[in-house]
């Protein structure tokens, strides 16, 4: 990451499973991969000159730590929580802790889904979510959240 040269540092976090897309149920997330919405995603930060820093986990601690880790260098968070956006108040208030602008992503249309899938413990403290337009939720939300960070730094001019 060329940070010097950079207006914004994203930390961009795939939750569990997401390793396998483009593998698992196809017919709900899509055939494209992780590599590829990664690959889309540098694409769209380097049009934009921002940095990402890209990780995926199947392990709630491992995503609060790279949560915690981004409040001495990025300037927000872009993540797909997975299954984890139903289950953890830990995920929440690591993103709360760190008072990062953070817009919230999925692939499916959670709605659209099974009941449990309806409630998120993320979006209260998230500026905004994206959801059901498979890998392009991804750079939506990229864009909205680049898009915010420009604002909040002309309003402070």
């Amino acid at each position: 990451m060329s940070e010097a040269l950079d207006k914004w540092r994203v930390l961009v976090l795939h939750g569990p499973n997401l390793n396998l897309l483009g593998l698992r149920e196809p017919n709900v997330y899509g055939r494209v991969t992780l590599e590829e919405i990664n690959q889309r995603l540098g694409e769209l930060a380097a049009q934009r000159q921002a940095a990402l820093r890209i990780a995926q986990s199947n392990h709630e601690g491992a995503l609060i730590d790279a949560i915690h880790d981004a409040r001495e260098w990025a300037h927000g968070i872009l993540i797909n929580p997975g299954a984890y956006t139903h289950t953890s108040v830990a995920l929440r208030d690591a993103i709360s802790a760190v008072a990062l602008p953070c817009v919230e992503v999925h692939l499916s249309n959670v709605h659209r889904r099974e009941p449990f899938r309806h409630h998120s413990f993320i979006t209260p403290v998230a500026l905004g979510v994206i959801a059901g337009f498979g890998w392009r939720s991804y750079t939506l939300g990229l864009m909205a959240l680049l898009d915010a960070l420009d604002e909040q730094c002309a309003s402070r001019s």
